[in-house]
């Protein structure tokens, strides 16, 4: 029997979250609402924020798993990429815990723990998994990757942006719109009451299967400036047109690099993970691209979608298995790749 903790703070969310044997028990997390009013996440007050929440947050995790601490097998924690400032308030957590409890530290990779919350299980549900080795695009606020998964640790990104992210193309094109943030969500409501065809956006032409979304963001923000000088109502009077024809080219762009790696690869396990997976549309597209082409789809609950320590956690239960442990001197990293 292995359990462990897992913790989760690399950018604005706190989070601790129990695993038993695989078996989901807890998962804790604490939003932060102040940056709602900058507009996008600020470190410095990320990270007092990460000060403030992650023992209540932890105790919380461990009394909702209905267990003590002297249980505790081993802790797993965010080593990065994400806010330096944050990581640190989580990598220092979990180093004097493990000190102090004597049980292994162990590191993960963030984008790792995205991609493996599908081999969480979880308690009275039917826990369906994909099968190895399986294709995973991972989409979220700082990342849009192709990846295949070869085992639990052993993966190969095949595609990745060059410049720009999924979701963060949608938060600036929300931002653009006067969405409040974050406006990737938002984004995805207004779309359902527009017309996706109302307004097309070039595609952006990019080798191999990698992605762009730059190009993308800055034609949307001439776009609507130009048809702002001759109607400066234009928003208003197009704003969930806009909202949905915006989505539906990101995901587009999305999807064609997928069933392009899908061809080339011939794996036709498939699932998403990130923030961008919880998107309706990129759920809905997928699911209807799955039916007509043969594919077998893997959607996360979206709660396990955006940043929580269950995906830590998951990830530190395998790399327990596999005593993979770190020491003492282990220093978080702002950037780190799979």
């Amino acid at each position: 029997m292995s359990i462990i903790l897992g913790i989760e703070s690399s950018c604005d969310d706190t989070s601790a979250a129990i695993i038993k044997d695989g078996v989901l028990l807890s998962n804790t997390i604490a939003n932060q609402d102040v940056h709602k009013a900058y507009g996008g996440v600020v470190p410095e007050l990320a990270s007092r924020a990460h000060q403030q929440n992650i023992v209540p947050v932890v105790e919380h995790a461990i009394k909702k798993a209905n267990i003590a601490k002297k249980d505790i097998d081993g802790i797993a924690f965010t080593r990065g990429p994400g806010l330096l400032g944050s990581l640190i308030v989580g990598t220092s957590f979990a180093k004097g815990f493990a000190l102090a409890r004597n049980i292994p530290l162990i590191e993960v990779n963030h984008l790792q723990g995205h991609i493996l919350v599908h081999f969480i299980k979880l308690l009275k549900e039917e826990n369906k998994m994909p099968e190895f080795p399986f294709l995973c695009l991972l989409v979220s606020g700082g990342h849009s990757q192709i990846v295949i998964v070869k085992d639990y640790l052993e993966m190969e990104v095949i595609g990745q942006t060059i410049d720009d992210a999924a979701g963060e193309a949608f938060d600036k094109c929300a931002k653009i719109l006067g969405l409040p943030y974050p406006g990737g969500p938002l984004i995805d409501k207004l779309a359902k009451s527009g017309n996706k065809h109302a307004f097309k956006f070039t595609k952006p032409r990019i080798k191999n299967l990698d992605y762009s979304f730059s190009g993308l963001k800055t034609a949307f923000l001439y776009f609507i400036r130009d048809n702002i000088k001759e109607n400066p109502d234009f928003i208003t009077a197009n704003k969930a047109d806009l909202a949905a024809s915006i989505q539906y080219t990101i995901i587009e762009i999305l999807m064609d690099k997928l069933k392009k790696a899908i061809k080339q690869t011939g794996i036709k396990q498939i699932a998403i993970s990130g923030g961008v997976s919880a998107n309706s549309e990129l759920r809905d597209t997928l699911v209807s691209n799955a039916k007509n082409n043969n594919w077998d789809v893997f959607l996360p609950n979206k709660e396990f979608s955006t940043d929580n320590a269950a995906m830590i956690a998951i990830t530190g239960y395998f790399k327990y298995l596999n005593n993979d442990f770190v020491g003492q001197d282990v220093t978080p990293l702002a950037r780190l790749s799979l």
